[in-house]
């Protein structure tokens, strides 16, 4: 009984399976027969449309090849009229060629004719004048260099007097016509350049915000300005006057870098001596590139290029140099305008050589403090080392009339030198001599052994001197300062005191990695 419980759900599952099959084929067949009709048609339909594709491609090829040889067709029949047309040229060219030269060689050949019978009958004259000079020679028994002199004696008797009172007239002539015409000349090239007077101070002002900025800058004790003051070699004066600050120096360099320095401290807003030192440190750095723009703007404004580095930044630096109160660089630029106007008035003078040296004339002033010698010996040989042309130092070289001169240019030079430095207004002796004399006490402090830097300061009331700490010590220091004082006291003519403080500082410095 259980086993027929058992296959009775068997046979019952095993019985519908075999219905389903029975049942599921027909409709299967009828669908496999639908795909294999539909998979036919595609297949019919596809093998149509690639090869409708592949004659059209076909037809597109032919098409293509068609034009591709119809342009190859009209590109040769294009080459070949051009062809023919160059040929065509260049056979009329060579025609006219051969025209030509036949010409020349016939012209070539009258020429040769012509100078054959010129010559035969310059040789057939010079025979008939060497005849007739012999027979006038036996005629008159003297010969023909006796005859000459004989000739000239005579003239010269009955004519001297003439001649002397003809050629002195013409002297004087000439004489007043170049005095007027030189005048014309200077006054011509004064007109077309004039000059602006500029009056050149020792002093520079700088405006501040607040002047509560100015303890800051003095700081504790001072110690602010002092280390200012001992970097940069100035005076700082900082009075009741309100927002400003007064920098005092004899050189402008000097007094420049100050105040870069300062305006950048007081922009930065910390002020104490380490980053004094940094300042300053930048501050010189930026005026150094500063002078070679100077000459380059200088340079440019003339129209002069190809100038080296080295000479524009010693031009640039006589913006910073004075001579009688007259500033060297608008006095260079001043000659190099005078010097080429001159120059284009005067039949020989090359305009570009007077103007080139009439820039770089006093360009020994810029090293003349650091250099022994003349500026203008200085000046050549600062040329000569940077290879400038020799007409130029020919030309700049003679205009204190230190080397003869050599050239129209030197003597041109000169000219322009002495209107720019005598013209009205263009110079201060007074200026030059306050310049000179604190110049000479930093000179006469310098001249000691230990010393590393000197600054006059205070309109040369006084002269700061900074030893090298570990080659002098206290003692030497103090007896250094009394030696100094003396040394001025026996060398220079001076109004009032001038007080000598000799600093000496100790350093050490460490890094920390």
């Amino acid at each position: 009984m259980e086993t027929l419980t058992f296959l009775l759900p068997i046979g019952g599952l095993a019985l519908g399976l075999g219905l389903s099959w029975m049942l599921m084929r027909p409709r299967t067949k009828s669908i496999e027969s639908a795909a294999r009709r539909e998979a036919e048609q595609l297949r019919g339909t596809a093998q149509k449309e690639s090869e409708r594709l592949l004659q059209d491609a076909r037809k597109h090829v032919e098409q293509l090849r068609a034009d591709v040889h119809r342009e190859d067709k009209q590109m040769r029949e294009r080459l070949e009229n051009v062809q023919a047309k160059m040929d065509e040229r260049i056979a009329k060219r060579e025609a006219q060629l051969d025209e030509k030269i036949e010409r020349s060689e016939s012209a070539r050949e009258r020429y040769e004719n012509e100078k054959r019978l010129l010559e035969e009958k310059q040789e057939a004259l010079a025979k008939q004048l060497e005849e007739q000079a012999t027979a006038l020679e036996k005629i008159s028994k003297l010969s023909r260099i006796e005859a000459k002199q004989e000739l000239i004696n005579r003239v010269e008797s009955e004519v001297s007097d003439e001649l002397a009172e003809t050629l002195r007239r013409k002297v004087d002539l000439m004489r007043d016509s170049a005095d007027e015409e030189s005048s014309n000349i200077i006054v011509q090239a004064l007109q077309r350049y004039a000059a602006p007077v500029t009056a050149e101070a020792t002093v520079s002002v700088l405006k501040i915000e607040s002047d509560s900025l100015k303890g800051k800058i003095i700081g504790r004790e001072g110690r602010n300005i002092n280390a200012f003051e001992q970097m940069t070699g100035v005076d700082v004066i900082i009075d009741d006057t309100p927002g400003t600050i007064t920098i005092s120096s004899f050189d402008q360099f000097r007094r420049h870098v100050a105040k870069v320095a300062l305006e950048a401290l007081i922009k930065d807003g910390r002020i104490h001596p380490s980053k004094i030192e940094e300042m300053v440190q930048k501050a010189q750095e930026r005026s150094e590139k500063m002078l070679q723009e100077l000459g380059q703007q200088a340079a440019q404004e003339l129209g002069i290029a190809s100038l080296p580095t080295q000479i524009l930044k010693l031009i640039g630096r006589l913006r910073f140099r004075t001579s009688y109160g007259q500033n060297v660089l608008a006095h260079s630029i001043e000659v190099a305008y005078l010097a080429e106007a001159i120059a284009e008035q005067i039949p020989g003078a090359n305009p570009d050589i007077c103007k080139k040296a009439g820039l770089v004339h006093d360009i020994g002033k810029s090293v003349s403090h650091e250099v022994e010698g003349g500026h203008a010996l200085i000046g050549m040989e600062i040329l000569e080392k940077f290879g400038i042309e020799k007409a130029v130092i020919v030309a700049m070289k003679s205009h204190h009339e230190d080397f003869p001169y050599e050239s129209i240019e030197a003597r041109i030079l000169q000219a322009a030198d002495a209107i720019s430095a005598s013209r009205p207004g263009a110079r201060r002796e007074t200026l030059e001599k306050y310049i000179k004399r604190l110049k000479e006490l930093e000179a006469i402090a310098s001249g000691f052994d230990g010393i590393e830097k000197v600054f006059a300061i205070q309109a040369g009331r006084e002269v700061r001197v900074f030893v090298n700490a570990a080659n002098v010590d206290d003692l030497q220091s103090e007896k250094l300062s009394f030696e100094i004082a003396r040394k001025i006291e026996k060398s220079c003519e001076y109004p009032g005191e001038v007080r000598v403080a000799v600093f000496r500082e100790s350093r050490y410095d460490s890094v920390a990695k």
